[in-house]
């Protein structure tokens, strides 16, 4: 495969906090994370792409606040590339028993919308990057948070699928790499806490987005 992403082009990486990662912060306008490291790895293989490249992921995000932020923080842009990481707030809120949250098919529906919008109202590219839970737990350990997450995390990440297959996206797992990599190595090596990844989780994630668009 060859790299996809044509010189010039716009790329907007949107989400959550894990796409996030401090650009609004001291690590502006990119973050800290896989967005930057997706970046400065493309800057060093191609250094004449003449790429833009967005970062408008907010932490804490849902996919309804992607949808209210839509016209701003996505559309206005006209990307020629959208990468979305969204759905591990929504799984913890609504299981958490926060109400106005979405469950599994609900985050689909929702999910949809917006990428109606991007189809109808862009020429974007979609990339679509699954929701992930860095732990062993046993999706039967339902006694404990972290397995009634792996139990019910599943329907995120099919809900994304389903729609990647819709619409024509690349898809990135990194729920599936993730578990590949805890079968050899401890939680620790990539975060503090199941959700947010330290540099070299982030790094992980980067190389499964770069392998998606044939870096």
């Amino acid at each position: 495969m060859e790299f996809a992403i044509q010189p010039g082009q716009t790329v907007l990486f949107t989400g959550d906090s894990i796409t996030d990662c401090g650009r609004r912060g001291d690590a502006r306008p990119l973050g800290a994370g896989y967005v930057r490291m997706s970046v400065d790895l493309i800057n060093a293989r191609y250094p004449d792409n003449g790429c833009r490249f967005i970062n408008t992921g907010i932490g804490g995000n849902i996919v309804r606040d992607l949808f209210d932020r839509w016209t701003d923080d996505c559309i206005r842009y006209q990307p020629d590339w959208l990468s979305i990481m969204i759905g591990i707030n929504d799984h913890h809120r609504h299981y958490s028993g926060a109400q106005g949250m979405y469950d599994g098919a609900g985050y689909e529906d929702l999910y949809r919308q917006i990428l109606t919008r991007a189809r109808n109202e862009t020429t974007a590219r979609l990339v679509l990057v699954t929701p992930f839970y860095m732990s062993t737990a046993a999706p039967e350990e339902s006694h404990g948070w972290r397995g009634r997450v792996m139990k019910t995390l599943p329907a995120y990440i099919e809900a994304t699928e389903k729609l990647a297959g819709e619409f024509d996206a690349l898809l990135v797992r990194p729920h599936e790499m993730f578990q590949r990599q805890l079968k050899l190595h401890a939680a620790d090596e990539y975060c503090n806490e199941p959700v947010h990844p330290n540099a070299t989780g982030h790094l992980l994630i980067a190389h499964e987005w770069l392998k998606a668009v044939g870096w």
